[in-house]
């Protein structure tokens, strides 16, 4: 159980303990960020979990590390991962299958970019595991399990629409109450309230209106703790930015000044952008790991220029100074801790790992790493009705049509900021007229390779950037090889017919954030002018193998 669980925690002087063992940062050094996670020396490099796992939350059972991950419009929702160390993580499943609560979401109306699963908390009252997430468009969701790994039970609304975001869950198990700390405001505007409310301990609904604990500048993505007899919220404020211009997302902690949860609290910044972080770092979960010392997970918003990735995860000792926690290493010797690029393990002893990328399609069901653009249409696709692949059956676009509206588009997070090259196999033996089908990029852009069916039959290899599509060769044979080979944000497609050889097709293009995710690589299949799956086509997937630049097991 993680900390806002446990009985109140001893701090034991443990700085002096971490400033013994943890690495201090290298100072303000120059990197791509390329060379990430576990090191295999008992030591880390950060971003520990390098691609677009935002909005983090982790809660600790028995010897294993459970983090949750914002996943928006994309079904299933909600991405859950796994760790022994909090280094090394492992997809282990989705809270929502669906995302039921909204029609915006169904394949008939593809109309929830932006919106869907935001920023939620993670929680177990001794019983049952629960998540708590805001759709800003509808309201605060909740549901629980028995088994982490599911089944959940349908989301439950406990807050209707209104400007809500990022709701933290506590249970207090000795005095078996529950609570639910909830953010006001317009993202991104003026001053925000931290509204308080009392939860039924089965966590089916709120027993008050709520009380205002706190507010402040854009303030959001609190989290709450209680640790040696004290109440504590870290959340995010805007402050004023370290170099005195202008304001910067900071990670500030709420000290409550009594033994209450209502308050009154006091406030510090724990840690601030700086030390070769030139962008933000912050919003994430405290935890306490077996040896004593104290670590902080939190996102960043992607280091430098290009922004194309998302937000990836990173992780920082903690040290206890006078009663308040430095978050990273304090590098100028103001009293507000910076993020460090590398450490320690927390926890040694396990094997490297991460997030599951390729796939043989040879299971009953899909790996955990991929997630169709809004609720897909399950009648549409299969991994059975041919063992070995998966199929991919066209259905036609809703609205205007195009690749924002076409449904049954399904992809994975672009792994990390170096290269990377990610090949499929396909089969065109079923492939229809009207029909487009293929390897594509997508985020606040798209990018396609594939093939479009002419209405006499006729198959076209084409390249589309965003809509500007160029057309190549027929293709004659069943046989298709597609590939995508990135450097950063720029990155090129190729084709091949035997495996073997291979040709660039279409000019390089550059990937980019958009609809609050970063780059996602997957597979397209829409058909343009028929709805009915006799006529509209299909396109069967052998294999997908991806490599980047990462932590070697």
């Amino acid at each position: 159980m993680k900390l806002s669980m446990k009985r109140e925690a001893s701090i034991n002087l443990l700085a002096l303990f971490i400033a013994l063992v943890a690495f201090p940062a290298r100072a303000a050094e120059s990197r791509d960020m390329v060379v990430w996670g576990d090191q295999g020396d008992g030591t880390f490099r950060n971003p520990v979990l390098n691609a677009d796992y935002p909005d983090s939350d982790v809660e600790k059972s028995g010897d294993t590390y459970y983090m949750i991950s914002s996943t928006v419009f994309y079904a299933p929702g909600m991405a859950v991962l796994q760790s022994k160390d909090l280094v090394n993580w492992s997809l282990l499943t989705h809270i929502w299958p669906r995302l039921s609560w909204e029609t915006n979401y169904d394949a008939t109306a593809m109309n929830g970019y932006s919106w869907g699963v935001w920023a939620g908390d993670l929680a177990y009252n001794g019983d049952r595991w629960f998540c708590a997430q805001i759709d800003f468009q509808s309201g605060l969701y909740i549901s629980s399990a028995t088994n982490i790994a599911g089944p959940w039970s349908e989301p439950h609304c406990l807050l209707k629409k209104k400007k809500w975001t990022d709701p933290a869950l506590y249970f207090d198990q000795e005095k078996k109450e529950a609570w639910l700390l909830c953010n006001f405001g317009p993202p991104g505007e003026g001053q925000h309230e931290q509204r308080l409310f009392k939860l039924a301990w089965d966590g089916s609904k709120l027993l008050d209106e709520g009380k205002p604990i706190w507010h402040g500048n854009r303030s959001e993505a609190a989290k709450i703790h209680r640790i040696d007899g004290r109440w504590w919220i870290f959340l995010i404020d805007w402050q004023p930015g370290a170099d005195g211009k202008g304001n910067d997302r900071r990670q500030l902690a709420l000290r409550s000044t009594t033994d209450s949860i209502y308050g009154p609290y006091e406030s510090r910044v724990v840690m601030q952008r700086g030390n070769g972080f030139t962008h933000s770092a912050c919003q994430g979960s405290l935890l306490q790991v077996p040896d004593g010392s104290w670590w902080f997970i939190h996102q960043l918003i992607q280091n430098g220029d290009p922004i194309f990735q998302g937000r990836a995860q990173c992780l920082q000792p903690v040290t206890w100074t006078n009663g308040w926690p430095i978050i990273g290493v304090d590098v100028n010797g103001d009293g507000v801790g910076e993020p460090v690029w590398s450490a320690r393990k927390p926890i040694t002893g396990f094997p490297i790992v991460v997030p599951q990328t390729g796939d043989e399609f040879s299971a009953a069901k899909l790996g955990p790493q991929w997630e169709w653009n809004h609720n897909p249409r399950d009648d549409r696709w299969s991994l059975t009705e041919r063992p070995g692949w998966l199929r991919l059956k066209a259905g036609q676009p809703v609205n205007t049509g195009g690749f924002w509206n076409a449904a049954n588009t399904i992809s994975q997070r672009h792994m990390g900021t170096g290269r990377g090259t990610a090949t499929a196999r396909l089969d065109l033996a079923g492939v229809k007229p009207g029909q487009q089908a293929g390897l594509c990029h997508h985020s606040g852009k798209f990018q396609m390779i594939g093939v479009r069916v002419a209405a006499d039959g006729k198959r076209i290899l084409i390249f589309n950037n965003n809509g500007k599509e160029q057309s190549g060769p027929e293709l004659t044979g069943n046989e298709l090889w597609l590939r995508s080979e990135m450097n950063a944000d720029q990155t090129q497609f190729a084709y091949s017919l035997d495996g073997a050889k291979w040709e660039n097709f279409g000019a390089e293009f550059k990937t980019t954030f958009g609809h609050w995710r970063g780059d996602r690589i997957g597979f397209y299949c829409w058909n343009d002018t028929t709805d009915d799956v006799k006529q509209s086509g299909q396109l069967d997937v052998d294999w997908f193998h991806y490599e980047f630049a990462g932590p070697k097991k």
